[in-house]
């Protein structure tokens, strides 16, 4: 135990250091229009599946509320879903019909396995591990909005919802996506 929490330590450290570099050169010229350099460029590879692909017809209705994808949603700058919308990953929101403000964020993205590690790492670090996800798989509760991720190698899932006010909440989110990225995976869980 104590030779994979050095490793995670080490590898937490890592992921600062290599997101405070990418946010620098995300950057750009600040703003003087200048183009972001060759280093900004995403490492992740283009989710072609659609929002209603990845989170079927029927998937919500566990939360007792009729839900409208929200076209015109852009994600909060150094959010986890903007993350991976650089990282050419799907980033899709629905809005309750009922209520604007209960949402649910999904995004997914397919990365190397360096970013993955990197990711893991620092979200075990972190704690809150679920294995009812069926792989590695991570919640944390904070002003009242709960967040999944879930790695179904080589996809980072999170989500995030004021309907998810403990791990079992956003179970059937991450299910559905998971069954859509990763088909003919086993129950069992991965890390």
């Amino acid at each position: 135990m104590t030779t994979r929490s050095r490793v995670r330590t080490i590898g937490a450290a890592l992921l600062t250091v290599s997101a405070s570099v990418a946010l620098v050169a995300c950057t750009g010229g600040g703003g003087d229009g200048a183009s972001p350099s060759a280093s900004a460029a995403p490492v992740g590879k283009k989710v072609s599946e659609t929002c209603g692909e990845l989170l079927p017809s029927g998937s919500l209705d566990v939360y007792g509320k009729t839900f409208a994808i929200d076209r015109d949603y852009a994600p909060e700058k150094g959010s986890p879903a903007a993350r991976i919308a650089e990282q050419r990953g799907r980033v899709c929101r629905w809005a309750a019909t009922d209520d604007a403000a209960t949402t649910i964020t999904l995004a997914v993205a397919d990365l190397p396995e360096k970013s993955l590690t990197n990711l893991k790492d620092a979200l075990y670090e972190r704690g809150g591990s679920v294995p009812t996800y069926r792989v590695e798989g991570y919640f944390s509760l904070a002003d009242g909005v709960g967040r999944a991720d879930a790695f179904a190698d080589p996809y980072w899932i999170t989500a995030s919802s004021p309907l998810f006010s403990e791990p079992g909440g956003a179970q059937p989110v991450i299910d559905a996506v998971r069954g859509v990225v990763q088909p003919n995976a086993s129950a069992t869980p991965a890390g």
